[in-house]
């Protein structure tokens, strides 16, 4: 008897250390995997950023609204929602973006009315909004902007998708984050895959494709497929790209919707330096239709970095004439700690921007793409 119940305490403390020395080689192994992992730290940060987005959208949730919890949501998922932003936390609206009206009021009529008001538009299939937008055209021209702005109004989740975060080292991670951009969209929907520079992403596939990125093309495309195949998914994928011609036929085809967003013409030009100006103090000398007649071919981002840099002239004038720093300008010495005079304070806000310093600037801006297009032209030519 003695003997049998000693075989029984000797096999449950050869059980017992089989099991303690079983967990701590697991953890053991669990911890130097963490640690040799390069990626690790990035995946701790972008859980962090997630979960704070996720608080985001709970604190702004009304009424019996959805909770979201980070333990509903994977690691992939986690590793998206890092790029997630809320519509509270959009700054950009339709007021901010100027002579781009008919195709504002196309985008909210095709796109931004179905979503705000699915039931209404729920009784025809034709109705709902397209699954994939396209704005398309040379850049600067206001396609991010737009983009913010759709989600802005239709109070949709945006994930700035950055392309980057699909590629991992280890085999079938890439094609488990593609799939979990499609995943996470949809327990958060009503939701926006924004993809900036998109046929840097989903160019046109050829035979000398790498194949890690042809299978996360692959991937991607048949997880759009399930969201057009689901009427009642409230999803969208809208691309922004200045080429086009570059995008996959597939790609093309999965994008119904598409808007071209071209350079200014003069009356466009004119409104957005209207918007631009608005809120600055301008001398009665300026005039904006002039400058808008002879800033052809500037987009709206040029517009927007001339006005900037003739206020930046009239603010280093003002400065160099009132605050004595111009003088030290030559020697190389300008003491930036200067003080300021109430009377000098007092001209400061009421600094006006004069049409000499837009017509400065604007030569200034002329000069310096005509010295890119040379270089570029150049280049072609050592090339050739």
């Amino acid at each position: 008897m003695d003997s049998q119940e000693g075989t029984q305490c000797h096999i449950l403390a050869v059980v017992i250390r089989v099991c303690v020395f079983s967990a701590l080689t697991y953890y053991t192994a669990k911890w130097m995997i963490n640690v040799l992992d390069p990626n690790n730290k990035i995946r701790g940060k972008a859980k962090y950023a997630a979960e704070e987005q996720l608080r985001k959208l709970n604190s702004s949730a009304t009424g019996a609204a959805k909770k979201f919890r980070a333990r509903d949501f994977n690691e992939h998922e986690m590793m998206i929602a890092s790029h997630l932003v809320t519509p509270e936390d959009i700054d950009i609206s339709w007021s901010d973006i100027a002579g781009l009206d008919g195709t504002i009021q196309e985008l909210r009529e095709t796109v931004v009315l179905p979503v705000r008001h699915r039931k209404l538009f729920s009784r025809s299939k034709l109705w709902r909004a397209p699954k994939g937008v396209l704005l398309h055209g040379p850049p600067g021209c206001g396609k991010t902007l737009i983009a913010k702005a759709i989600a802005k109004d239709a109070g949709m989740r945006f994930i700035n998708l950055d392309v980057g975060v699909l590629t991992d080292k280890w085999y079938g991670e890439s094609q488990k984050l593609a799939t979990a951009v499609f995943t996470l969209a949809k327990k958060l929907q009503p939701c926006i895959i924004f993809i900036d520079e998109i046929e840097s992403f989903l160019r046109m596939r050829g035979s000398n494709d790498h194949e890690a990125t042809a299978m996360i093309k692959t991937q991607f495309m048949l997880q759009w497929d399930g969201l057009m195949s689901n009427t009642n998914i409230c999803v969208l994928v809208l691309g922004a790209t200045n080429r086009p011609q570059d995008l996959d036929k597939a790609i093309l085809r999965r994008m119904p919707a598409q808007f071209h967003i071209g350079v200014p013409r003069d009356c466009q030009r004119l409104e957005i330096l209207q918007l631009i100006l608005q809120t600055e103090q301008l001398c009665p000398s300026v005039n904006l239709k002039e400058l808008a007649r002879l800033t052809t071919g500037f987009s709206g981002s040029d517009l927007r970095e001339l006005c900037r840099h003739a206020s930046l002239y009239r603010m280093r004038q003002f400065m160099r004439e009132k605050l004595n720093t111009g003088e030290k300008i030559g020697k190389g010495k300008i003491e930036w700690d200067f003080e300021v005079k109430d009377h000098a304070l007092q001209e400061w806000e009421h600094l006006e921007i004069q049409m000499d310093d837009l017509l400065k600037s604007l030569s200034v801006m002329k000069a310096s793409k005509h010295q890119a297009q040379g270089t570029f032209v150049e280049k072609d030519l050592e090339l050739d």
